[in-house]
């Protein structure tokens, strides 16, 4: 059985979420390989519409797997609340997995994104202000929390506090409040306490799914010309979105891949902010 990527040719918003649900009956896991919640998928089930902005689409399904992979930069506020809202419609969201390796977009990443683009003025890129391109910098500069090391005060103390020493420098320059490191650390023990259950190793996971034989969908957030490397620079995300980002972002090897499937409409149009 193959493993397929869908990519955006565009801006994102092509229906990737909708060809997803189209392939999912085949599917055994569905994997969303970068991006954070700053993107996601609509889906219609019957009249209503569900909006997913971390989970894959194929969380609606309850035989497939939802693998959040390394490559996604994860808020767990905003996690929480979808589980939350997935449960509260009946879905099984057990099956969701979260890499242990995907890096956490903390508070001090919002302000420093929010506070940014005001300080940009006319000039900004137009983010949405949840605090991806921070936490993608983060994970970059070997500063950034992985959703494992929520489970480890002693880890979570001494990253956090490393890091608000420049984190709080910049806030202040931009008029922003500071942070203090016990508020966050309590915070984010209470996030991995009630995301613990769904902790895995995601390439593990996508690796031991194509040994069975069975199929894997690796999705991608948002479009080809929002890639951060090929898309309309500096009008970009901060990751991948094409196909070669399923590699890193999903854990599989170029030679694994069997299919792409890119996803396009008739019109063009784009979030954010820049000429277009």
């Amino acid at each position: 059985m193959p493993a397929t990527v869908i990519v955006g040719l565009q801006w994102g918003d092509e229906g990737k979420g909708k060809t997803t649900d189209f392939l999912a009956e085949q599917t055994a896991l569905v994997v969303r390989y970068q991006g954070g919640d700053n993107a996601g998928h609509t889906v219609m089930v019957g009249d209503e519409t569900v909006k997913l902005q971390l989970c894959p689409s194929g969380v609606l399904y309850p035989h497939i797997t939802s693998v959040i992979g390394n490559g996604v930069v994860v808020n767990p506020a905003t996690l929480i609340r979808e589980l939350d809202m997935l449960a509260a419609r009946g879905v099984d969201t057990r099956k969701v997995r979260v890499s242990r390796s995907a890096h956490v977009i903390m508070p001090y990443h919002v302000a420093l994104d929010q506070g940014n683009e005001t300080r940009l003025a006319d000039a900004k890129v137009g983010t949405t202000g949840r605090g991806i391109g921070p936490t993608y910098g983060d994970r970059a500069w070997r500063l950034g929390l992985r959703m494992e090391d929520l489970c480890d005060e002693p880890v979570l103390r001494e990253r956090i506090g490393r890091a608000l020493v420049d984190k709080n420098l910049i806030l202040g320059s931009m008029g922003r409040e500071a942070f203090a490191v016990e508020p966050l650390v309590r915070q984010a023990l209470e996030w991995g306490s009630r995301l613990r259950d769904h902790l895995d190793d995601s390439t593990w996971l996508v690796q031991d799914a194509l040994r069975r034989g069975d199929h894997v969908l690796l999705e991608g957030a948002q479009g080809t010309l929002l890639d951060l490397d090929h898309g309309s620079y500096p009008f970009v995300t901060s990751s991948n979105p094409v196909a070669g980002g399923a590699c890193t972002g999903g854990g599989i090897g170029p030679l694994q891949v069997d299919e792409v499937i890119g996803v396009m409409k008739a019109y063009s149009t784009r979030v954010g902010a820049g000429p277009f």
